[in-house]
């Protein structure tokens, strides 16, 4: 005959404390996990000089926020042949440069909002034949801003073709720093301005940002 054993109320009662507790602590990590969620809002929209959003395909002119050293942004040889044509400022400060249109990674959204992947390209014609889609690659040593590179198509054949616009103090920066590619270790840096011995002033990964602004064309 075998004898039943009961367990003790008091055990009872710290049992059902306990599993109303696990309960509860289940429930709280489920509503913060929500809550978390929910506030991820998304990036900030860039703006103009005017104040207004930025938006995709709409063209605009790069600007330096400081004056009196150079102008906007442009397409110009910079090697030692006349094609391709690299990414330069304008060595005068009245030059606004080319147009150029924001093309986000996700090509539907309106707004171009910061630190999400972009494509910069050029509203222009040239000699050369290429697609003014700006691109990072390796010149003598350097990392230059080049503008032959490939729109849309995210992932690792296009790595050096994206780029990203970032708060900068109170006025914005260029960045490359893709993250179209989840496995890619790119290396990340701030785009700046050098002074080549030609007096061109080239675009180029930098630990000096090239603090910029933008209008509308």
């Amino acid at each position: 005959m075998q004898l039943k054993v009961h367990p003790h109320p008091k055990q009872v009662q710290e049992n059902l404390i306990l599993q109303h507790m696990m309960k509860t602590l289940v429930l709280l990590l489920l509503f913060s996990t929500i809550s978390l969620s929910f506030g991820q809002g998304s990036p900030d929209p860039v703006r103009d000089i005017d104040g207004n959003l930025l938006r995709t395909g709409t063209e605009y002119y790069i600007l330096p926020v400081f004056r009196g050293m150079g102008g906007g942004l442009t397409l110009a040889p910079t090697r030692n042949e006349s094609c391709p044509l690299d990414v330069v400022q304008e060595n005068q400060e009245v030059d606004s440069g080319l147009p150029l249109t924001f093309t986000p990674v996700d090509p539907k959204k309106g707004v171009i909002r910061e630190s999400t992947d972009l494509n910069i390209i050029f509203s222009a014609s040239s000699i050369c034949l290429q697609s003014n889609v700006w691109m990072i690659e390796e010149y003598e040593g350097q990392l230059i801003v080049s503008a032959h590179g490939v729109s849309g198509n995210p992932g690792q054949e296009t790595l050096s073709n994206w780029f990203k616009i970032e708060k900068y103090e109170d006025d914005y920066k260029l960045v490359f720093c893709p993250t179209v590619c989840d496995f890619c270790r790119p290396v990340c840096g701030d785009i700046g301005v050098t002074i080549t011995e030609n007096g061109i002033r080239r675009l180029v990964i930098s630990d000096v940002p090239f603090k910029v602004m933008f209008r509308k064309a």
